[in-house]
């Protein structure tokens, strides 16, 4: 019924249009064609300004109701976001401004200049200096800023710190495995034909190479140090995702068969953040910006910024996922050996003995 409601308030609201231009038309045959023209002029003219003053009120405001609910409302949460958040003032100064001006002379010039009896307009086809102007000053502006871009998208992709943490994330559908190399901090070799999920192998962890026997796997909650650099390893098992992490300002696309890198440093801890943007429910999350399928929603994992002593704590209490891939081997799984037969042997011979000494006696 009220489907049935929407479309007949559509249609009504459409014959209102029509019927309102065509009435316009009579007035304009019975007034004159060149009169009418002039009046509608004055009417256009009048809507430019209160459009331009009604946008420019809406665009205050809408600024004002939605920016708590951007990421301009708090910190970025790594020291790269901070390089980030600059370049992003810098594009919105320079294009904003670019377009406040032209919106607000395009709006008051139709308003100014609209016919007159008393102007002529005067057309012009070229003019050099200005097709230069507009042409050189975007160009220099754009130039600027693709350079200061690449040049920071270099660092953030380049080389990290010799003394970052190295962290594996692995994009699936639709989820995410991190991986944490062990006391000997190489990570071991992987190959997708042994990916085994049902025996506890989501990476398809080599397990001849013995750098994997102390490598910790996690999946959906990533745990890194604050104040220390940590580097993303990223890479795909199955579709091309995006590795998102809105609140350190960054991304980057996880690859199937071509393994990408990010480096940051978070500013922050969790608890921290919490504070910062007063929610006491507030996570790092780590998103999937890409497309990825059906359950493309549902991709979100969390990171945990922790101090170095919670982190050594956290570490401590993981098992490298050689022993859940490899129960038999894992030291805590093994039961106390029994005695032996032959132990039992000698400790009831002792005892026989000793009750043989007691009757003599």
């Amino acid at each position: 019924m009220s489907m049935f409601f929407t479309i007949a308030v559509i249609v009504l609201v459409f014959l209102i249009i029509f019927q309102i231009a065509k009435a316009s038309e009579y007035v304009s045959v019975i007034k004159g064609e060149e009169k009418s023209r002039k009046e509608q002029n004055k009417v256009n003219g009048f809507f430019m300004i209160a459009f331009l003053i009604a946008g420019l009120i809406g665009v205050y405001y809408c600024n004002k109701a939605l920016y708590p609910k951007t990421l301009f409302s708090h910190p970025a949460a790594s020291t790269q976001g901070d390089k980030v958040d600059s370049m992003l003032w810098m594009t919105i100064i320079i294009t904003g401004s670019v377009f406040f001006i032209t919106q607000i002379a395009l709006f008051w010039f139709n308003f100014r200049y609209q016919e007159s009896d008393k102007r002529k307009a005067y057309f012009f086809t070229h003019n050099n200096k200005l097709e230069l102007l507009w042409t050189v000053v975007p160009a220099i502006a754009m130039t600027a800023l693709v350079v200061f871009g690449l040049k920071n998208w270099y660092s953030f992709t380049g080389p990290a710190p010799q003394n970052a943490m190295q962290v594996e994330v692995t994009g699936k559908q639709f989820g995410w495995i991190f991986r944490y190399p062990g006391t000997d901090r190489t990570f071991g070799k992987r190959y997708y034909k042994l990916i085994d999920d049902a025996n506890s192998n989501s990476l398809g962890q080599d397990w001849t190479d013995s750098y994997n026997f102390d490598d910790v796997v996690t999946s959906q909650t990533m745990y890194c140090v604050v104040n220390k650099p940590v580097n993303l390893r990223i890479s795909s098992r199955d579709v091309i995702h995006d590795v998102g992490l809105s609140a350190f300002r960054l991304k980057m696309d996880a690859v199937p068969g071509t393994p990408t890198a990010l480096w940051f440093t978070p500013k922050y801890t969790t608890k921290q953040m919490k504070e910062i943007t007063g929610n006491p429910d507030f996570e790092y999350e780590i998103s999937c910006d890409q497309m990825c399928g059906n359950g493309h929603y549902s991709m979100k994992g969390v990171i945990e910024v922790v101090t170095q002593e919670e982190f050594d704590v956290w570490l401590a209490q993981q098992k490298p996922n050689y022993f859940a891939a490899f129960p038999d081997k894992d030291p805590s799984n093994k039961k106390p050996q029994l005695a032996t037969d032959s132990t039992k042997t000698t400790v009831s011979a002792a005892s026989v003995k000793a009750d043989t000494a007691k009757t003599k006696m």
